[in-house]
């Protein structure tokens, strides 16, 4: 089957082949939140699988998800020979009929993971309470969201973003679900600037390609950065949670 990725979901499809190339990048976002998976894992949103790579090649038994057909037809290309590879599913996080649709999962993950998913869910306390029902008792949930309403712009705008987070708001949404928060920090600070100059000053609606490029050369210094800072600021906000 064939697909127009570009007609389907330009702004989301040209952002995530952008991402893609940032390999330091995706590593750097792997190894933050690579403390928080065990077992059997389910990726939301995996999109195109720029992180996917990283959780099977560390040998983790890997359920991938996506709401369009055409990533899951590239996620099943790439990855669906790999022996860690479970299953490419379909899987609407706020489906009306999650319950009956998404049963068979319940209590099943030992780790669920989220990146840049949940901004673009309007009900966001009931994307986590669904998630809940899919994590096995003791399991842990990771959800990765952009930092900071100020810096909503162009880019946000173009990726149909509801909103943006802080450790506060976001960590509201495990407490409302009775989640036990474990770890909750800021990741990125490096990338401000540089989401504020290109979406907010200069209107991009898509990261441009040139500017990843520079972002990604210069990720061993941010990490540094991120650590100097003890995590207290960033682009993207995460928090992570046991079902008890």
């Amino acid at each position: 089957m064939d697909f127009n990725y570009k007609e389907m979901d330009p702004e989301g499809w040209e952002t995530l082949k952008v991402i893609s190339e940032a390999d330091k990048l995706n590593q750097w976002m792997f190894d933050t939140i690579h403390p928080f998976l065990k077992g059997k894992v389910l990726e939301i949103g995996s999109g195109i699988g720029n992180i996917s790579s990283f959780v099977l090649n560390n040998n983790y038994q890997l359920t991938m998800s996506d709401i369009r057909p055409s990533y899951r037809e590239v996620l099943k290309k790439h990855f669906g020979g790999h022996p860690n590879t479970s299953e490419v599913m379909e899987l609407d996080i706020v489906d009306p009929d999650f319950d009956q649709k998404f049963g068979k999962y319940f209590n099943t993950f030992d780790a669920i993971f989220a990146l840049n998913v949940v901004e673009h869910i309007k009900d966001d306390k009931l994307a986590i309470a669904n998630c809940k029902k899919l994590l096995a008792p003791g399991g842990k949930l990771t959800i990765l969201v952009p930092a900071y309403q100020s810096l909503y712009n162009h880019f946000d705008e173009a990726l149909e973003h509801y909103r943006r987070y802080n450790k506060t708001t976001l960590s509201a949404l495990f407490t409302a679900n009775d989640l036990r928060i474990t770890r909750k920090q800021y990741f990125n600070a490096a990338g401000i600037m540089g989401w504020y100059v290109s979406g907010k000053l200069q209107k991009n609606k898509i990261i441009p390609g040139g500017q990843m490029k520079l972002y990604n050369t210069l990720v061993p210094v941010f990490r540094l950065t991120d650590k100097v800072l003890l995590n207290r600021l960033g682009l993207s906000v995460i928090v992570s949670g046991t079902k008890d």
